[in-house]
Protein backbone atom coordinates (compact mmCIF):
# COMPACT_ATOMS: atom_id res chain seq x y z
CA UNK A 1 0.00 0.00 0.00
CA UNK A 2 1.07 3.42 -0.73
CA UNK A 3 2.39 5.31 2.10
CA UNK A 4 0.98 8.08 1.45
CA UNK A 5 -2.72 6.85 2.10
CA UNK A 6 -1.83 5.24 5.41
CA UNK A 7 -3.56 7.26 8.60
CA UNK A 8 -1.42 9.59 10.18
CA UNK A 9 -1.20 8.20 13.39
CA UNK A 10 -1.52 9.96 16.55
CA UNK A 11 -1.11 9.44 20.70
CA UNK A 12 -3.07 11.50 22.56
CA UNK A 13 -1.88 12.28 25.93
CA UNK A 14 -5.36 11.74 27.62
CA UNK A 15 -5.56 12.61 31.36
CA UNK A 16 -8.88 11.08 32.11
CA UNK A 17 -10.65 14.94 31.73
CA UNK A 18 -13.06 16.47 29.31
CA UNK A 19 -10.74 18.63 26.93
CA UNK A 20 -7.97 15.81 25.92
CA UNK A 21 -11.08 12.99 25.82
CA UNK A 22 -12.30 15.53 23.29
CA UNK A 23 -9.18 15.90 21.47
CA UNK A 24 -9.31 11.76 20.95
CA UNK A 25 -13.00 12.19 19.54
CA UNK A 26 -11.60 14.80 17.36
CA UNK A 27 -8.89 13.28 15.95
CA UNK A 28 -10.59 9.70 15.51
CA UNK A 29 -13.50 12.07 13.78
CA UNK A 30 -10.82 13.83 11.30
CA UNK A 31 -9.77 10.29 9.88
CA UNK A 32 -6.52 9.86 12.37
CA UNK A 33 -5.17 6.63 13.54
CA UNK A 34 -5.44 7.78 17.55
CA UNK A 35 -4.12 5.58 20.16
CA UNK A 36 -5.04 7.12 23.80
CA UNK A 37 -2.08 7.17 26.30
CA UNK A 38 -2.70 8.13 30.22
CA UNK A 39 1.01 9.48 31.44
CA UNK A 40 1.48 7.87 34.67
CA UNK A 41 3.78 10.76 36.45
CA UNK A 42 2.63 11.13 40.31
CA UNK A 43 0.45 9.40 42.79
CA UNK A 44 -1.60 11.68 45.26
CA UNK A 45 -2.66 9.76 48.25
CA UNK A 46 -6.41 11.02 47.54
CA UNK A 47 -7.06 8.52 44.75
CA UNK A 48 -7.36 11.08 42.38
CA UNK A 49 -4.51 9.60 39.45
CA UNK A 50 -6.38 6.11 39.33
CA UNK A 51 -9.43 7.55 38.84
CA UNK A 52 -8.71 9.65 36.05
CA UNK A 53 -6.37 6.73 34.48
CA UNK A 54 -9.99 4.55 34.46
CA UNK A 55 -11.90 7.61 33.16
CA UNK A 56 -9.20 7.82 30.31
CA UNK A 57 -9.63 4.32 29.97
CA UNK A 58 -13.27 4.23 29.45
CA UNK A 59 -13.47 7.12 27.15
CA UNK A 60 -10.79 5.02 24.90
CA UNK A 61 -13.16 2.21 24.92
CA UNK A 62 -16.00 4.50 24.34
CA UNK A 63 -14.02 5.63 21.06
CA UNK A 64 -12.91 2.23 20.36
CA UNK A 65 -9.22 3.19 20.16
CA UNK A 66 -5.95 1.39 21.74
CA UNK A 67 -5.31 2.49 25.32
CA UNK A 68 -1.80 2.01 27.63
CA UNK A 69 -0.68 3.23 30.65
CA UNK A 70 2.78 4.56 30.44
CA UNK A 71 4.85 4.82 33.71
CA UNK A 72 6.85 7.81 33.79
CA UNK A 73 7.18 8.37 37.90
CA UNK A 74 10.62 8.21 38.31
CA UNK A 75 11.74 10.66 35.30
CA UNK A 76 8.99 12.99 36.85
CA UNK A 77 10.34 12.92 39.96
CA UNK A 78 13.58 14.02 38.52
CA UNK A 79 12.37 16.64 35.53
CA UNK A 80 9.38 18.21 37.38
CA UNK A 81 9.16 17.56 41.44
CA UNK A 82 12.95 17.50 41.83
CA UNK A 83 13.32 20.55 39.79
CA UNK A 84 10.04 22.31 41.56
CA UNK A 85 11.53 21.23 45.50
CA UNK A 86 14.82 23.10 44.20
CA UNK A 87 13.31 26.03 43.25
CA UNK A 88 11.88 26.78 46.65
CA UNK A 89 15.05 25.71 48.18
CA UNK A 90 16.72 28.67 46.67
CA UNK A 91 13.69 31.32 47.31
CA UNK A 92 12.48 30.61 43.93
CA UNK A 93 9.19 30.62 42.71
CA UNK A 94 9.25 27.55 39.97
CA UNK A 95 6.67 26.35 37.62
CA UNK A 96 6.41 22.77 37.69
CA UNK A 97 3.12 22.74 34.85
CA UNK A 98 6.36 24.58 32.43
CA UNK A 99 9.14 21.88 33.19
CA UNK A 100 6.23 19.13 33.00
CA UNK A 101 5.32 20.35 28.92
CA UNK A 102 8.82 20.96 28.33
CA UNK A 103 10.52 17.22 30.38
CA UNK A 104 7.12 15.10 29.82
CA UNK A 105 4.64 15.95 27.48
CA UNK A 106 6.84 17.31 24.98
CA UNK A 107 9.65 15.59 26.14
CA UNK A 108 9.61 12.15 26.62
CA UNK A 109 5.77 11.19 26.02
CA UNK A 110 6.47 12.48 22.49
CA UNK A 111 9.92 11.14 21.74
CA UNK A 112 8.46 7.77 23.14
CA UNK A 113 5.58 8.14 20.73
CA UNK A 114 7.59 8.67 17.86
CA UNK A 115 9.95 5.49 18.44
CA UNK A 116 6.49 3.89 18.22
CA UNK A 117 6.19 5.23 15.20
CA UNK A 118 3.95 8.39 15.79
CA UNK A 119 3.48 10.96 13.33
CA UNK A 120 2.14 13.43 16.17
CA UNK A 121 1.33 13.49 19.67
CA UNK A 122 -1.82 15.84 20.55
CA UNK A 123 -3.35 17.00 24.14
CA UNK A 124 -5.64 18.71 25.30
CA UNK A 125 -4.09 21.60 25.69
CA UNK A 126 -6.22 25.42 24.70
CA UNK A 127 -3.65 26.76 22.39
CA UNK A 128 -3.72 27.12 18.77
CA UNK A 129 -0.61 25.84 16.46
CA UNK A 130 -0.30 27.12 12.78
CA UNK A 131 2.18 25.55 10.08
CA UNK A 132 3.24 28.22 7.65
CA UNK A 133 4.80 27.55 4.89
CA UNK A 134 8.13 29.96 4.16
CA UNK A 135 9.71 28.18 1.42
CA UNK A 136 6.64 26.78 -1.13
CA UNK A 137 9.45 24.65 -3.10
CA UNK A 138 10.74 22.87 -0.17
CA UNK A 139 8.52 22.97 1.70
CA UNK A 140 10.21 24.14 4.42
CA UNK A 141 7.51 25.06 7.43
CA UNK A 142 7.62 27.00 10.45
CA UNK A 143 5.29 26.45 13.29
CA UNK A 144 3.31 28.95 15.33
CA UNK A 145 1.53 28.85 18.39
CA UNK A 146 -1.48 31.21 19.09
CA UNK A 147 -3.46 32.37 22.16
CA UNK A 148 -6.62 29.58 22.39
CA UNK A 149 -10.04 31.33 21.17
CA UNK A 150 -11.07 30.68 24.36
CA UNK A 151 -9.17 33.36 26.46
CA UNK A 152 -10.09 32.08 29.76
CA UNK A 153 -9.06 28.67 28.96
CA UNK A 154 -6.17 29.80 27.04
CA UNK A 155 -2.72 27.47 28.09
CA UNK A 156 -0.13 28.85 25.62
CA UNK A 157 1.84 30.75 28.41
CA UNK A 158 2.82 27.64 29.78
CA UNK A 159 4.01 26.06 26.05
CA UNK A 160 6.77 28.92 25.49
CA UNK A 161 9.94 26.76 25.87
CA UNK A 162 8.42 24.35 22.69
CA UNK A 163 10.99 24.36 19.50
CA UNK A 164 10.20 23.76 15.99
CA UNK A 165 11.26 20.04 16.43
CA UNK A 166 8.56 19.42 19.02
CA UNK A 167 6.03 21.93 17.28
CA UNK A 168 5.85 20.17 13.65
CA UNK A 169 4.85 16.44 15.64
CA UNK A 170 2.28 18.50 17.84
CA UNK A 171 -1.92 18.90 17.37
CA UNK A 172 -4.39 20.95 19.84
CA UNK A 173 -7.38 19.83 18.42
CA UNK A 174 -9.56 22.08 20.85
CA UNK A 175 -7.99 25.11 20.41
CA UNK A 176 -10.11 26.83 18.35
CA UNK A 177 -13.39 26.00 20.33
CA UNK A 178 -14.48 27.36 23.78
CA UNK A 179 -14.92 25.41 27.26
CA UNK A 180 -19.22 24.44 26.59
CA UNK A 181 -18.26 24.36 23.12
CA UNK A 182 -15.76 21.12 23.78
CA UNK A 183 -18.51 20.11 26.94
CA UNK A 184 -20.90 20.08 24.32
CA UNK A 185 -19.15 17.75 21.99
CA UNK A 186 -18.01 15.65 24.85
CA UNK A 187 -22.06 15.27 25.89
CA UNK A 188 -23.08 14.61 22.21
CA UNK A 189 -20.46 11.61 21.78
CA UNK A 190 -21.40 9.87 25.00
CA UNK A 191 -18.16 10.27 26.93
CA UNK A 192 -18.08 9.98 31.00
CA UNK A 193 -16.07 13.24 31.10
CA UNK A 194 -18.57 15.20 30.14
CA UNK A 195 -19.39 16.88 33.45
CA UNK A 196 -15.93 16.72 35.00
CA UNK A 197 -14.86 19.26 36.74
CA UNK A 198 -11.13 20.91 35.67
CA UNK A 199 -8.46 20.07 37.74
CA UNK A 200 -7.27 23.57 39.50
CA UNK A 201 -3.61 24.22 41.20
CA UNK A 202 -0.20 22.64 40.50
CA UNK A 203 -0.70 19.53 38.29
CA UNK A 204 0.24 16.90 40.00
CA UNK A 205 -0.64 17.66 43.92
CA UNK A 206 -4.15 16.88 43.41
CA UNK A 207 -5.96 17.64 46.76
CA UNK A 208 -2.86 18.57 48.67
CA UNK A 209 -1.42 21.84 49.58
CA UNK A 210 1.48 23.18 47.97
CA UNK A 211 3.43 24.27 51.35
CA UNK A 212 2.39 20.66 53.36
CA UNK A 213 3.83 18.82 50.49
CA UNK A 214 7.18 21.00 50.95
CA UNK A 215 7.70 20.33 54.08
CA UNK A 216 8.51 16.96 53.31
CA UNK A 217 11.37 18.50 51.81
CA UNK A 218 12.45 21.63 53.20
CA UNK A 219 12.92 22.15 56.91
CA UNK A 220 10.94 24.43 58.65
CA UNK A 221 12.61 27.71 59.92
CA UNK A 222 11.11 30.27 61.89
CA UNK A 223 11.92 33.54 60.80
CA UNK A 224 10.86 37.48 60.44
CA UNK A 225 7.11 39.32 59.06
CA UNK A 226 8.11 42.78 58.32
CA UNK A 227 6.09 45.39 57.04
CA UNK A 228 7.12 47.95 54.53
CA UNK A 229 8.85 50.22 57.25
CA UNK A 230 11.09 47.33 57.93
CA UNK A 231 9.30 46.62 61.48
CA UNK A 232 8.73 43.34 62.98
CA UNK A 233 5.23 42.41 62.56
CA UNK A 234 5.00 38.25 62.94
CA UNK A 235 6.63 34.98 62.99
CA UNK A 236 6.37 32.69 59.68
CA UNK A 237 7.89 29.20 59.51
CA UNK A 238 9.98 29.73 56.37
CA UNK A 239 10.95 32.27 53.69
CA UNK A 240 10.93 29.16 51.23
CA UNK A 241 7.30 28.28 51.53
CA UNK A 242 6.24 32.48 50.53
CA UNK A 243 5.84 33.56 47.11
CA UNK A 244 5.29 36.92 46.06
CA UNK A 245 2.07 37.98 45.65
CA UNK A 246 0.73 35.63 47.91
CA UNK A 247 -2.93 36.10 50.38
CA UNK A 248 -3.01 33.61 52.12
CA UNK A 249 -0.15 33.87 55.10
CA UNK A 250 -0.39 31.50 57.23
CA UNK A 251 1.91 33.21 60.12
CA UNK A 252 1.31 34.84 63.52
CA UNK A 253 1.04 38.68 62.27
CA UNK A 254 0.32 41.30 65.24
CA UNK A 255 -1.56 43.67 62.86
CA UNK A 256 -2.09 47.54 64.54
CA UNK A 257 -5.30 47.55 66.95
CA UNK A 258 -5.95 50.55 65.79
CA UNK A 259 -6.64 49.77 62.11
CA UNK A 260 -10.20 48.01 62.11
CA UNK A 261 -10.65 48.18 58.60
CA UNK A 262 -7.22 47.38 56.92
CA UNK A 263 -7.14 45.16 53.66
CA UNK A 264 -5.84 42.11 52.78
CA UNK A 265 -1.75 41.70 53.31
CA UNK A 266 0.20 40.62 50.71
CA UNK A 267 3.48 39.14 50.35
CA UNK A 268 5.52 41.86 48.37
CA UNK A 269 8.94 40.51 49.02
CA UNK A 270 10.99 37.79 50.62
CA UNK A 271 15.34 37.42 51.28
CA UNK A 272 16.46 33.67 51.58
CA UNK A 273 19.17 34.41 53.57
CA UNK A 274 17.55 36.40 56.29
CA UNK A 275 14.55 34.52 56.04
CA UNK A 276 12.43 37.30 55.74
CA UNK A 277 8.97 37.77 54.13
CA UNK A 278 7.52 41.96 53.78
CA UNK A 279 4.37 42.06 53.25
CA UNK A 280 2.40 45.08 52.01
CA UNK A 281 -1.52 46.20 52.32
CA UNK A 282 -3.69 46.35 49.86
CA UNK A 283 -3.31 44.39 46.50
CA UNK A 284 -2.86 48.06 44.54
CA UNK A 285 0.59 48.69 46.73
CA UNK A 286 2.99 50.16 44.97
CA UNK A 287 5.48 47.78 46.94
CA UNK A 288 3.40 44.83 44.88
CA UNK A 289 4.76 45.95 41.20
CA UNK A 290 7.54 46.36 38.94
CA UNK A 291 8.22 48.25 35.91
CA UNK A 292 11.02 46.09 34.23
CA UNK A 293 11.89 42.24 34.67
CA UNK A 294 15.20 40.34 33.85
CA UNK A 295 15.16 37.19 31.90
CA UNK A 296 17.09 34.28 31.60
CA UNK A 297 16.24 30.68 29.63
CA UNK A 298 14.87 32.61 26.51
CA UNK A 299 13.16 30.91 23.68
CA UNK A 300 12.47 32.69 21.02
CA UNK A 301 9.59 31.56 18.78
CA UNK A 302 10.76 34.11 15.74
CA UNK A 303 13.80 35.20 14.05
CA UNK A 304 15.23 37.76 16.03
CA UNK A 305 17.42 39.23 13.52
CA UNK A 306 19.26 42.32 14.72
CA UNK A 307 16.46 43.98 16.51
CA UNK A 308 17.06 45.41 19.96
CA UNK A 309 13.62 46.45 20.61
CA UNK A 310 10.69 44.76 20.23
CA UNK A 311 6.83 45.99 21.36
CA UNK A 312 4.75 42.74 22.47
CA UNK A 313 2.48 42.14 24.96
CA UNK A 314 3.23 39.84 28.35
CA UNK A 315 2.36 38.50 31.33
CA UNK A 316 4.21 37.22 34.39
CA UNK A 317 1.84 34.88 35.39
CA UNK A 318 -0.98 32.50 34.37
CA UNK A 319 -4.21 33.95 33.88
CA UNK A 320 -2.85 38.16 34.52
CA UNK A 321 -4.07 40.02 31.87
CA UNK A 322 -1.85 41.14 29.14
CA UNK A 323 0.35 44.33 29.07
CA UNK A 324 1.78 46.52 26.70
CA UNK A 325 5.56 46.21 26.94
CA UNK A 326 9.44 46.58 25.24
CA UNK A 327 11.17 43.70 24.97
CA UNK A 328 14.79 45.01 25.17
CA UNK A 329 17.40 42.55 23.70
CA UNK A 330 21.33 42.76 24.03
CA UNK A 331 22.03 39.56 23.11
CA UNK A 332 19.90 36.09 23.54
CA UNK A 333 21.34 36.41 26.99
CA UNK A 334 20.61 39.93 28.40
CA UNK A 335 17.23 40.41 28.09
CA UNK A 336 14.83 42.80 29.30
CA UNK A 337 11.17 43.35 29.17
CA UNK A 338 9.94 47.21 30.42
CA UNK A 339 6.22 47.26 31.13
CA UNK A 340 3.97 50.22 29.93
CA UNK A 341 2.67 50.68 33.32
CA UNK A 342 4.14 48.74 36.32
CA UNK A 343 2.64 44.84 36.80
CA UNK A 344 1.93 43.41 40.43
CA UNK A 345 3.21 40.65 41.68
CA UNK A 346 6.48 39.44 39.38
CA UNK A 347 7.86 36.68 41.50
CA UNK A 348 11.43 35.33 40.10
CA UNK A 349 11.73 31.87 39.10
CA UNK A 350 8.10 32.65 37.45
CA UNK A 351 7.86 32.72 33.38
CA UNK A 352 7.22 35.56 31.28
CA UNK A 353 5.57 35.30 28.01
CA UNK A 354 5.18 37.43 25.35
CA UNK A 355 3.14 37.87 22.68
CA UNK A 356 2.09 40.07 19.24
CA UNK A 357 -0.87 41.86 18.68
CA UNK A 358 -2.35 38.70 17.00
CA UNK A 359 -1.99 36.25 20.09
CA UNK A 360 1.51 34.98 18.36
CA UNK A 361 3.01 33.59 20.96
CA UNK A 362 6.50 34.98 20.73
CA UNK A 363 8.62 33.27 23.54
CA UNK A 364 9.04 33.32 26.78
CA UNK A 365 11.56 33.22 29.91
CA UNK A 366 12.41 32.77 33.49
CA UNK A 367 12.30 35.81 35.68
CA UNK A 368 15.66 36.66 37.36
Amino acid sequence: MDKKKLKKRVFVGMSGGVDSSVAAFLLKKKGYDVTGIFLRCYDPKDGCAKKDARDAALVAQKLKIPFYVWDLRRQYKKKVIDYMIAGYKNGLTPNPDVMCNKEIKFGLFLERALKLGADYVATGHYTRLKREIRNPKSEIRKFQIYAAKDKNKDQSYFLWTLTQNQLKHCLFPIGSYLKPQVRKIAKSAGLITADKKDSQGVCFLGKIKLEDFLKKYIPEKKGKILDLKGDVIGEHSGAQFYTIGQRHIDAKINFPASKKDRQPYYVAAKDKKKNTITIAEGEKNPALYKKEVELYGINFNFELGKKTKLPVFARVRYRQPLEKATLLIRGKREIKLAFKKPVKFVASGQSAVFYDKAGQLLGGGIIA
